[in-house]
């Protein structure tokens, strides 16, 4: 192992050099557009998925920093994929942000610290070095979302996300200190010795456990943790929201792989059972807290709650008494899953953006009235949207949802059969609201305002490209999967 191996963290290296250029060039720009600014954003953002998509590509991992940080591939594939949203949540925020006096060096500047923390996280293996990682990225987006100080809704927002974010953070602290504790290391990979000795107590263990799944369970968004993701969602500029709901959820997910896969896969009979607990409880109280919201961004805001509950059913079948199973396949459908989601994310928060462009915000589902009628493009991306969060083929989120429930299945074990079985009625009522949106654009008399709906040209190709990813990852999903499948196995082999 090389400590001195900068090779592992060059992307991470050029991200925070960069930002901090970026933060001086803006001192001294006059644009209010915020061009040169914009301009530098988004090509930090390309050179740094492009190394990514490279090392990824190269297929090795990298240790460094005395061990603290693992560059691997599912780390590459997630940060790609992390950087590849920042870079699209930017082009749809610009204009969004323009007409709310939004438009400013902080957002870009932030926005980048915070895929800079999500990175940290991603790439850690190590307690504190997730922990540093965690608190960047969330302080970021803490001031993201305050950042339209005279506006008293996102300053409520903000408050929110604050004291609970703080919560959650002292409960994965909490958990990880206990588990050093009980364990005498930080590295994960001594962790995981440590725990396969059988030479520690279990109880502290046991407990430790508990926090950190209390910990991932609010970074997540999941039941019983979620009480701040409504509110936040509905809250925060829509921009803003797009940023909480897209790259942050890749990271949770990385960090729960090298916590609990990684680290304390000896202890997987322990933690199965919260997730399995999380999961269903999610499923139920996202689905049906969804079909009660008028507004739009609550209402995706509970379908995120919904659709992370079904990630986590991918990390539930890990240890089978009495059997063998395959472990990476689980892993890499909740990868997939999480990842075409965020696809789907992106593109529907950015029609809203546009929507919300024309002097009001699009935030009721009867802004959307006559959608078709309006603007028939934007109808039929978002119709795509909902089809796919439905998991109504031929969208990506069908074969998101069969990935996972095949997964289940596989294991040929009754427990994981009923779950699949109660995956599957729960995704019938989540269909109900995703559906009613679909309705509404089609059926439904045109809302008051401008008979068209405009959008500049980036916005409009990207939303559109957006679109048909969606789509054609629905149709041709297996380049994808094997991604996924190929970073997983990559990662446990290590």
């Amino acid at each position: 192992m090389n400590d001195m191996n900068w090779l592992a963290i060059y992307p991470e290296i050029v991200l925070l050099a960069m930002t901090c250029v970026i933060a001086l060039v803006d001192l001294y720009s006059r644009s209010p557009k915020r061009t040169l600014t914009y301009v530098l954003s988004l090509a930090t953002l390309v050179a740094v998925a492009l190394m990514h998509l490279s090392y990824f590509r190269g297929g090795f991992t990298l240790y460094a920093m005395q061990g603290m940080v693992v560059a691997d591939p599912m780390g590459h594939l997630l940060a790609f994929f992390a950087t590849v949203a920042t870079f699209i949540t930017l082009v749809y925020a610009r204009p969004y942000a323009a007409d709310r006096e939004l438009l400013k060096g902080e957002l870009f500047t932030l926005a980048l610290f915070s895929l800079l923390g999500i990175s940290i996280m991603i790439s850690a293996n190590n307690f504190l070095v997730i922990y540093l990682g965690l608190e960047l990225m969330s302080l970021s987006l803490y001031a993201l979302v305050a950042l339209r100080r005279d506006h008293a809704v996102s300053t409520e927002a903000a408050m929110k996300y604050f004291v609970l974010g703080a919560l959650a953070s002292g409960f994965l602290l909490y958990g990880l200190s206990m588990m050093y504790g009980a364990t005498g290391s930080l590295d994960l990979g001594e962790v995981f010795k440590a725990i396969g000795t059988g030479q520690i107590n279990k109880q502290v263990l046991v407990f430790g456990v508990v926090f950190v799944v209390a910990g991932l369970g609010f970074k997540l968004g999941v039941v019983p943790f979620h009480m701040w993701v409504p509110d936040v969602y509905q809250g925060a500029p829509t921009a803003i929201t797009l940023m909480i709901a897209g790259a942050p959820k890749l990271a949770a997910f990385a960090i729960t792989i090298r916590l609990l896969v990684e680290g304390m896969i000896g202890l997987a009979l322990d933690w199965q059972q919260m997730l399995i607990v999380l999961s269903v409880a999610s499923m139920v109280i996202g689905n049906v807290a969804a079909i009660a919201q008028s507004n739009l961004k609550r209402m995706l805001a509970y379908s995120a709650i919904a659709q992370l509950g079904f990630m986590l059913l991918g990390l539930t079948p890990t240890v089978i008494s009495g059997n063998t199973f395959s472990a990476a396949n689980g892993y890499s459908s909740a990868m997939f899953y999480l990842v075409t989601y965020l696809l789907t994310t992106l593109c529907t928060f950015g029609v809203i953006m546009v929507l919300a462009r024309q002097g009001f915000e699009a935030e009721e589902i009867d802004d959307l009235r006559g959608l078709n009628q309006r603007n028939p493009l934007l109808a039929a991306i978002m119709g795509i949207c909902m089809f796919s969060l439905a998991g109504i083929p031929p969208a990506v989120g069908f074969y998101a949802k069969l990935a996972v429930l095949q997964a289940l299945v596989s294991t040929n074990v009754t427990g994981y059969i009923v779950l699949a079985v109660v995956a599957v009625l729960l995704s019938l009522v989540g269909a109900f609201y995703y559906l009613r949106v679909v309705k509404t654009m089609y059926f439904d008399e045109p809302a008051a305002g401008p008979a068209l709906v405009a959008a500049p040209t980036e916005v409009r190709v990207l939303l559109s490209l957006n679109g048909a990813a969606v789509l054609v990852f629905g149709l041709l999903p297996g380049g994808l999967m094997a991604l996924c499948a190929d970073a997983i196995r990559l990662a446990l082999a290590t």
